[in-house]
């Protein structure tokens, strides 16, 4: 399957987990489109200015040492614009209704944007699962006699002048 069509398959994985975005945009640094799925917004135009606004967003991180750039948050009245880095040639950019969990959003877009990065240089398996898409593992199992924590592993003595009486 070519890269595109695995970069299309996460934005809807993004999508899908989250109704609150109603967009998601993956771009070369440079703004040129690799794949979307956002029916309201033209995407070429929400390319080049999260190219823009990747050239600023690089430049503030530079000048304030703040290391390479990871993710920029912007925030209308009608709800947030969210672009991450995917690697050092791509963004992923979502765009969401105000009611969306801003956590939330921070956690899908940095896995979504990590999973596009490592798909475009070719280091991720397009049939690897995401973690999140990987069974949980078993629970440990119990200890066979309950104890607390250190309760048991350590003897305890009180010296006698510390008991009280009450």
């Amino acid at each position: 399957m070519a890269v595109e069509a695995e970069v299309l398959k996460e934005l809807r994985r993004l999508r899908a987990c989250m109704p609150e975005v109603t967009g998601v945009l993956a771009a070369s640094a440079d703004g040129l489109v690799l794949a979307r799925d956002m029916p309201d917004v033209e995407p070429e135009g929400l390319a080049a200015l999260t190219a823009a606004a990747l050239g600023i967003g690089q430049r503030m991180t530079d000048l304030a040492g703040g290391g390479g750039f990871r993710e920029l948050l912007v925030r209308g009245a009608g709800g947030y614009i969210a672009t991450y880095a995917a690697g050092p040639t791509a963004v992923l950019t979502l765009v969401a209704d105000d009611r969306v969990n801003v956590g939330r959003l921070h956690l899908e877009g940095r896995r979504g944007g990590s999973r596009i990065a490592d798909l475009l240089t070719g280091r991720f398996p397009a049939d690897r699962p995401l973690l999140a898409d990987r069974p949980a593992p078993a629970p440990a199992p119990a200890p066979a006699t309950p104890r607390g924590p250190m309760l048991g592993a350590l003897p305890i003595r009180i010296p006698p002048q510390s008991r009280r009486e009450y």
